[in-house]
């Protein structure tokens, strides 16, 4: 297994071991995740362990136009019960993302570290928030009900990371409203998941991922 050191620098991927372990150590800094994103590798690892950086043989991916939206999310869609942003609440997404419960582990586990990283990553302008308020009229105010975040390489990729929702399908909706109306010609959704299947995310090669990157 390879030990990264202080040196902002990564093993070849043809390295990476049959589940995509690249290599072990580093750091989370600013510098190293651009340079990691850049080439197409992430970090996944739990509290307490140290930072495993990744990058799978087989990507999975979402082409926007391949979207699929079912009838059942049309129908929330024309309701317009809702309102989107971007970036206009990155913290409270992240947060989110790192304490809802998952039945089914859907997304990376963001340790303290991981989430001071993608904030430091948002306050450089290289990471990027969806937001999905609804207006609760109890509290006289729009609430936060959906989101996800992820990293926007400035190359019409978008690196997703985590989502969350706090009411049926409002995850979905921020997920659509990414692909439909960001302007992004790809987003890596990292490996496979089922949820992100049933939306039209789909796998190819490593090699076809890098070219497009």
């Amino acid at each position: 297994m390879i030990w990264l050191g202080e040196e902002l620098v990564f093993p070849p991927l043809e390295l990476a071991t049959e589940d995509g372990v690249l290599a072990i150590g580093g750091d989370l800094s600013v510098a190293r995740l651009k340079l990691a994103y850049q080439n197409g590798i992430f970090p996944w690892f739990n509290e307490g362990e140290p930072i495993v950086w990744y990058s799978p043989w087989e990507r999975m991916v979402l082409f926007p136009d391949e979207v699929k939206v079912s009838k059942s999310m049309k129908q929330v869609l024309r309701k317009k019960d809702f309102t989107i942003t971007e970036n206009q609440a990155f913290e409270q997404v992240i947060f989110n993302c790192k304490h809802i419960n998952r039945n089914d582990q859907f997304g990376t586990w963001i340790t303290d570290d991981m989430e001071q990283a993608y904030i430091n990553l948002h306050k450089e302008g290289f990471a990027k928030s969806i937001e999905v308020w609804h207006f609760d009229s109890a509290q006289s105010k729009n609430v936060l009900v959906g989101g996800l975040y992820g990293v926007d390489l400035g190359n019409g990729v978008f690196c997703g990371e985590s989502m969350f929702s706090k009411a049926s399908n409002m995850s979905k909706l921020a997920f659509i409203h990414l692909a439909q109306n960001c302007g992004y010609k790809l987003i890596d959704c990292q490996v496979y998941n089922e949820h992100l299947a049933s939306l039209g995310a789909r796998e190819i090669d490593r090699s076809e991922f890098l070219g497009l990157l």
